[in-house]
């Protein structure tokens, strides 16, 4: 039999109340703080490299802080209910979607301790009797320590049942072909073939469609087709990945160059990986895909559309996104703030092999034009341009793909 939930003093109920009206408007820092250290550690690795991923742990985590606090505010010092809303359903749904089990409710142990040092901060803040100040630390470490103890129960229970659902039905055999091929399983291609009602011979281009922000399945599935549709791709086959994500495969030898298909669904992004040939290619091209998505993630990128070919070598560089943001101020010096027209122009340059003339005709502008922004940007670079071009160009790209810093 469980021991009845113990009932705080009436001036610890009293400030367990203020201290969680302060917890209902954290400060930014508080929250990055969260985000970072429920996504450290090596087995919330495949977690933080995942940008869906990613971002439902940021928003399961700051529900989890809000419901704990909202519950405390209105009635302080009661056993707070486990958090299973929808923000930490979609989450535990995309978790075993990716074949990730319970390990990846990491993030709330960790993030535990991240929010635990702000909430001791905010309790000093509210009384210097050490008393009072034992009473609440004490109370507080109860409290959140069950919430969470509750919490990630309920949530490990959704995702046996989401798992459950999974192994049933065209789709779970769908799931375990493509993950058998991914891994490199022996699983013949015929049976996969079977499986998944596409052919594995001949070429293939792969693509991760996804969303960070609130598009639908019905949005997903649309820029799919669409991008089917550009690529002159008869068929496709498409994986769902989470609640956000699908994996696409078409039967093609190449993709769109730009994003203008995807005009209709502005909360749609889309990753494709270089085009390959039967089951290596089918494999690899995914890998590519994923690394792009992940490129993207890593430098806060703008853009919608990127293809692997476009971005191998910014993938590369920016593996650390401090180490290339330090390449980039190093190597761009000024230039890195110049006005765009300067900057299309180096590019420009760069791409017609330092060819003045044939910049202009790329650029639709007059020579002597380019002549004196190539002047320009020779004037803002720590290094003249001819001195250290392929370092320039590599930065460039970076700062192309980048979010603009303000």
């Amino acid at each position: 039999m469980s021991q009845p939930w113990p009932t705080p003093s009436h001036r610890v109920r009293d400030l367990l109340r203020q201290g969680a009206e302060i917890a209902l408007n954290p400060r930014a820092e508080w929250i990055e703080d969260l985000h970072a250290a429920a996504l450290s550690g090596t087995r919330m690795r495949a977690v933080a490299e995942d940008p869906v991923l990613r971002e439902g742990v940021r928003r399961t985590n700051l529900a989890n802080l809000l419901h704990w606090a909202s519950a405390n505010a209105r009635h302080p010092g009661r056993r707070v209910p486990p958090y299973i809303g929808p923000e930490a359903l979609e989450n535990s749904r995309d978790l075993v979607r990716r074949g990730l089990d319970v390990g990846a409710l990491d993030s709330y142990r960790t993030g535990q301790n991240a929010a635990w040092r702000r909430w001791m901060e905010i309790c000093f803040g509210l009384t210097s009797d050490p008393a009072q100040l034992h009473e609440l630390l004490d109370v507080s470490s109860r409290s959140i320590s069950a919430f969470l103890d509750d919490t990630v129960a309920a949530i490990s229970e959704r995702m046996d049942a989401e798992r459950h659902e999974l192994v049933r039905g065209t789709h779970a055999e769908r799931r375990a072909a493509v993950a058998l091929l991914l891994e490199g399983a022996p699983i013949t291609r015929a049976r996969a073939e079977a499986q998944l009602g596409y052919a594995l011979t001949g070429s293939h281009t792969a693509a991760v469609v996804w969303t960070s922000e609130h598009a639908s399945m019905d949005q997903l599935e649309g820029a799919a087709e669409q991008l089917a549709r550009a690529s002159d791709a008869p068929r496709r086959l498409t994986v769902v990945a989470g609640a956000g994500t699908l994996w696409v495969w078409l039967p093609v030898a190449a993709a769109p160059r730009s994003a203008a298909y995807l005009a209709a669904y502005p909360e749609v992004r889309v990753a494709v990986g270089r085009p390959g040939r039967d089951i290596d290619g089918f494999r690899r091209g995914h890998l590519d895909a994923l690394t792009t998505q992940r490129m993207l993630a890593r430098l806060t990128s703008p853009q919608q559309y990127a293809r692997y070919e476009d971005v191998q070598l910014v993938a590369l560089l920016s593996t650390d996104p401090a180490q290339a943001d330090e390449f980039v101020a190093d190597t761009l010096g000024d230039l890195e703030y110049a006005d765009p027209e300067i900057l299309d122009v180096v590019r420009a340059y760069v791409r017609e092999q330092c060819n003045t003339s044939r910049t202009a005709e790329r650029l639709y502008s007059h020579r002597n034009t380019v002549i004196r922004r190539l002047a320009r940007a020779d004037e803002l670079l720590p290094r003249p341009l001819a001195e250290n071009l392929v370092a320039v160009a590599a930065a460039l790209d970076l700062l192309r793909w980048r979010q603009p810093k303000t």
